[in-house]
């Protein structure tokens, strides 16, 4: 009997473990599905769960071809953007119509300073981007999974453009988080947007791919890029991303002579040296053109750089400097309100043409759109 008992209890506890190895791989499945590389477990919603641009079928997958990343998706997995799903070999998108973020904003907070100075501009975002940068300022948006998002309602293209419409706000932002994230829900709202006489503003760190970025100009007025700097080290090891992709970007809009602005978040110890603003802002002119505006904005410690001090307003003084000598025309600081380090003034012979203080401005001096002193045209849309 003693040794039939043994067996049973050997067989038992062979039982135990397969229950147990069971239940871990339950448990590992369930704590793994919001990982960009595990099946998802969110439920497809025909409101925000739509066929996506730009992406093709491979062997074993799909490829998106969107971004720069290019990623290869197996069934059931998402890209980095963390709102893109393989489902059935057919790539979607999971934030069309599901906005994380609304807001009525002075169009000086984007910041954008060449174009409707003054005016109220409609900004919206979604979830999700294709980068990790280490010092992102809006990360609770970039950083997080659609179904994260709390008390999310479903606004289509044609309601956001009513909702600018009839509270006589002449522009639409796609800011916070990256634009791209949600491409194909920004290139819907601009297209009625445009048709309806409103002007669009994309506040992008310019990661995209040509042939999406190309479909989508046609409706803008102002690319505002996020050029986080000119070194590949720090794109790879503080962006988890390309330098290059970035520079072949704003040399695109250049090329089809679209209004670009460029602000540089200058982090403490990462981007702030003369040698880092020299680098950017000859790039800028040489590349660019003299006329294009440059921000240089005050970093907050936040996300994983909180350790991290703010960005000091000297180094941006210095920054300005720079870029001035560098034959700049136009250059601001960000997030720091100034006495003049926010104001515009003619380049020719230095009349003050628009006087701001943070988001506030306080004196428009221009006769259609040029100094009214020498005559010199200002680049940018006035009305």
């Amino acid at each position: 009997m003693q040794r039939n008992n043994s067996k049973l209890n050997i067989f038992q506890l062979i039982a135990i473990a397969l229950s147990f190895l069971l239940l871990l791989t339950v448990f590992i499945f369930f704590a793994f599905t919001k990982s960009p590389y595990i099946l998802s477990a969110i439920k497809e919603n025909g409101d925000y769960v739509r066929s996506a641009s730009y992406w093709h079928r491979v062997d074993l997958g799909v490829q998106c071809d969107l971004c720069p990343r290019n990623c290869f998706l197996t069934e059931g997995t998402r890209g980095q953007c963390k709102v893109r799903i393989n489902k059935n070999n057919i790539l979607y998108t999971m934030v069309y119509n599901q906005p994380a973020a609304i807001n009525i904003d002075p169009i000086e907070k984007k910041p954008v300073f060449h174009m409707l100075p003054g005016t109220s501009i409609f900004s919206l975002s979604t979830a999700g981007c294709p980068l990790k940068c280490t010092f992102c300022q809006n990360w609770t948006l970039s950083q997080t999974y659609p179904e994260e998002i709390k008390n999310v309602e479903i606004i289509t293209p044609e309601q956001i453009v009513y909702a600018a419409l009839s509270r006589h706000i002449p522009s639409i932002a796609y800011t916070y988080g990256e634009p791209v994230a949600y491409y194909e829900y920004m290139r819907d709202i601009a297209r009625i947007a445009h048709a309806k006489g409103l002007r669009n503003v994309m506040v992008t760190s310019g990661y995209i791919n040509e042939k999406p970025l190309l479909e989508l100009l046609p409706y803008f007025d102002v690319i505002k890029v996020d050029l986080k700097g000119m070194s590949k080290e720090f794109y790879r090891e503080e962006v988890d991303g390309y330098l290059d992709s970035v520079l072949n970007t704003l040399k695109i809009l250049r090329r089809e002579n679209k209004l670009v602005e460029v602000v540089n978040l200058v982090v403490p110890n990462r981007n702030d040296s003369d040698e880092d603003f020299d680098k950017l802002t000859k790039w800028v002119h040489d590349n660019l053109g003299a006329d294009t505006p440059v921000f240089f904005s005050k970093f907050h410690p936040d996300y994983k750089l909180a350790n991290l001090p703010a960005t000091p307003v000297k180094t941006l003084q210095r920054a300005v400097e720079i870029a001035k000598k560098n034959g700049l025309n136009f250059v601001y600081l960000g997030n720091v309100p100034s006495v003049d380090g926010e104001n515009t003034y003619c380049p020719d012979d230095n009349t003050l043409l628009i006087e701001r203080r943070g988001f506030m401005v306080n004196r428009i001096n221009l006769k259609d759109g040029k100094c009214p002193t020498c005559g010199r045209e200002l680049p940018g849309i006035w009305e």
